[in-house]
């Protein structure tokens, strides 16, 4: 059994574990989810995108109810801007996931996770916000400037660009957005696929991710999935600190 968190989060999240099918409906222009494209994800595509690697291998430790590694984990994919994985680790602070219960940093993180306004973390942030007193509203306008600091987009996004920048020049053949189907990709397992299923420019090029992301989680439909009964943690683990970094405090309410 998992422990509860909010489901219309996590499910679109496990889609890429469990391959359980939900009404997520992205716009028809919007590529699918590398995460869920088994070729892709065996020829070593998530190694050159740091979000969506430490969010599945968080996921993975979700399900294996290993809490305090799931946190490091989401943190790993938010510093480099993750917003869904922002958006766990907010629910995991709210509910006491694998660390106790904290509405405030809770309130903090999901902030962050709807920084460039998507329509369901919007939703979770503004309900959050009013559920809060006004002791722990201030509390979170004090904490929110130093978890912007890491974990905004101001300080991910040239991370994230550097590393797609530096796993794009590696790559043989064509620079990405010339890339012809008569280049072919041989992955073990799955034969040749051509080069513009793996070198999508929608997954290379910075501002093209963003765009992506920006389609493919804007409108979030939520469907239905059973995952567990929800259960209380009676003794949840420490907060972990994301490797080398100290843990960030909550910030930036509205």
């Amino acid at each position: 059994m998992l422990p509860s968190i909010n489901r219309n989060i996590l499910l679109p999240l496990l889609l890429g574990l469990s391959g359980s099918v939900i009404a997520q409906t992205p716009s028809t222009s919007v590529a699918t989810d590398p995460v869920i494209d088994d070729a892709l994800v065996a020829g070593g595509f998530l190694d050159a995108h740091p979000d969506l690697k430490f969010r599945q291998t968080g996921l993975q430790a979700y399900t294996d109810r290993a809490f305090g590694q799931a946190m490091a984990e989401f943190k790993r994919a938010a510093w480099y801007g993750d917003k869904p994985s922002q958006a766990v680790v907010a629910e995991m602070y709210w509910g006491g996931v694998g660390v106790p219960v904290d509405r405030v940093l809770g309130m903090v993180w999901m902030d962050l996770a709807a920084e460039r306004g998507y329509r369901f973390f919007s939703q979770k942030r503004d309900y959050y916000w009013n559920q809060l007193d006004d002791q722990e509203r201030k509390a979170a306008i004090r904490l929110a400037r130093s978890v912007f600091a890491d974990y905004g987009d101001d300080a991910t996004m040239p991370r994230i660009a550097a590393v797609l920048r530096r796993e794009r020049a590696k790559m043989t053949g064509s620079r990405v957005g010339s890339m012809s189907r008569a280049v072919q990709v041989f992955i073990p397992g799955h034969g040749n696929i051509d080069g513009t299923r793996f070198y999508d420019p929608q997954f290379w090029d910075p501002r093209q991710y963003r765009a992506w992301q920006d389609d493919y989680w804007q409108d979030l439909k939520p469907g239905t999935v059973t995952v567990g009964t929800p259960e209380t943690l009676k003794q949840p683990e420490a907060s972990p600190r994301e490797p080398g970094k100290p843990g960030p405090s909550p910030s930036g309410a509205h």
